[in-house]
């Protein structure tokens, strides 16, 4: 039975799916004004490991990650670079693809795009008015009435007490519980540019808040299982999408709410002015494969702050070739085919089953490989242990992703490995150690073994 903390409940639960098997899954994507930075990561890759901790365990999950391609921030980056908002917005979509690709992230189902999908976000507006939870300004913009729904704050236990239904905010983001009455539909401003669309309450753009939950019931329905998201995302946003969307539908909205903690680096906060403010691709130059990436930012519990520094690469490269050196030595040992894992598998998979503790799931995989390394100096590894154990590793890598395949080398290191190849047939010895230098230089080692050479990263 898997657990999860429910940030609505704040403790843990049992996770039932409503249909046996099947979970529908939104998680909040990026507002494209800018490039992702690696705290953004930090909650894409929680929920990258939230479902491939779902598919290890046998659901089969569709996944909705929406794209925020109008609201406050991207027009004002359209108007201070004086392109199109659908210019800029496409841009950003494409690094963030990359990005996503690069970082191994599993794709979600569907990623679909505010600006596609104004006309559900204006009949939920629409909804929400004739029940009496929604009212029109003298300018024409639509304010949700947080006073009409009596659990506002539920999420974030905000106290509502003193706060005046006078109180309205425009802003798509605004300060820390701090509940005001907010912006469903913003009426049309000069500064807006040519971004509009018509409405019943006249030419405007949605609030950010409805565009999340318009776009999740449209794919997922007025209720599914899983909605996640970084503590940021907890108030204003997450508080106002449960109101409205409680509110628009008469029925519940969403049974489990999941959110990561922040990323810090050097343990502060991220800041240009500091020199520590890094997206995906500043660490790649530095040197940072994907997989060590993923190995810093997963090795810590979703709901605990990640301190990110640039000396944790080489702790996450010495724990990824740990793993590969015992997948070489089991492989080289020889196999009988079997589909069983060790036994050790029962405890990896109850750390993850339990509020997904990757830490503890990781000191159980940890610990078998040092056990299997010392039954392998021994001698005392049969060839279905070692079938056993390869498939572990699988298993593992289905799950973390930080094992690098093939196709994470790059083409100048396995045509140097094809050359040195050459250099050994030919027995030109001298050439063949001086490739074998220049692949270590460039973070490659290469073994000589009876089955050829083996390549791994260090």
């Amino acid at each position: 039975m898997l657990r999860f903390h429910n940030s609505l409940s704040r403790k843990k639960e049992d996770f039932i799916p409503l249909e046996k098997g099947k979970v529908k899954l939104y998680t909040c994507g990026p507002t494209v004004y800018d490039k992702a930075h690696i705290g953004n990561f930090r909650t894409f890759l929680f929920e990258d490991f939230l479902k491939r901790v779902l598919v290890a365990r046998g659901f089969e999950v569709f996944h909705i990650m929406n794209i925020t391609d109008v609201d406050d921030k991207t027009i004002k980056k359209s108007k201070d670079e004086g392109k199109p908002l659908s210019e800029i917005t496409s841009y950003y979509t494409d690094l963030f693809n990359k990005d996503l690709t690069a970082l191994k992230i599993l794709p979600a189902d569907v990623y679909p795009a505010a600006t596609d999908h104004v006309g559900g976000m204006i009949k939920l507006i629409q909804s929400l008015m004739d029940k009496g939870h929604a009212y029109q300004t003298g300018d024409g913009s639509v304010f949700f009435s947080i006073e009409s729904y009596k659990d506002y704050g539920a999420l974030t236990k905000i106290n509502l007490a003193g706060i005046q239904q006078s109180q309205r905010v425009e802003s798509d983001e605004y300060g820390l519980d701090n509940p005001q009455d907010f912006a469903l539909w913003k009426t049309y401003k000069d500064e807006d540019g040519d971004v509009s669309w018509d409405s019943p309450w006249g030419k405007g753009r949605p609030g950010w808040h409805i565009e999340c939950s318009a776009m999740s019931m449209e794919y997922l329905g007025d209720h599914f299982d899983v909605h996640c998201g970084g503590v940021d995302n907890k108030f204003p946003h997450h508080e106002n999408e449960i109101a409205q969307s409680i509110c628009a539908t008469d029925s519940p909205f969403v049974n489990m709410w999941l959110h990561s903690e922040f990323l810090l680096v050097d343990r502060g906060k991220m800041s240009k002015s500091l020199g520590n403010f890094y997206c995906v691709s500043d660490l790649f130059d530095k040197g940072f494969s994907a997989e060590e990436i993923r190995y810093i930012i997963l090795s810590v519990h979703y709901r605990t702050k990640v301190n990110f520094t640039l000396d944790k690469q080489h702790e996450a490269k010495m724990g990824i070739q740990r793993i590969l050196e015992l997948r070489t030595r089991l492989a080289d040992l020889g196999t009988e085919p079997t589909a069983d894992f060790p036994n050790e598998i029962d405890g990896f998979n109850a750390a993850l089953e339990d509020d997904l503790d990757a830490p503890n799931a990781l000191a159980v995989f940890f610990d078998w490989i040092r056990t299997t390394n010392t039954a392998l100096d021994n001698n005392k590894l049969s060839n279905e242990d070692s079938a056993k154990g390869l498939n572990f590793i699988a298993y593992f890598d289905s799950v973390f992703g930080v094992l690098p395949g093939e196709q994470s080398v790059p083409q100048d290191i396995l045509d140097l490995v094809s050359e040195r190849e050459e250099a050994r047939k030919n027995k030109n010895w001298a050439k063949s150690d001086k490739l074998r230098d220049l692949i270590n230089s460039k973070g490659f080692i290469v073994k000589d073994t009876s089955g050829g050479q083996k390549l791994s990263s260090k």
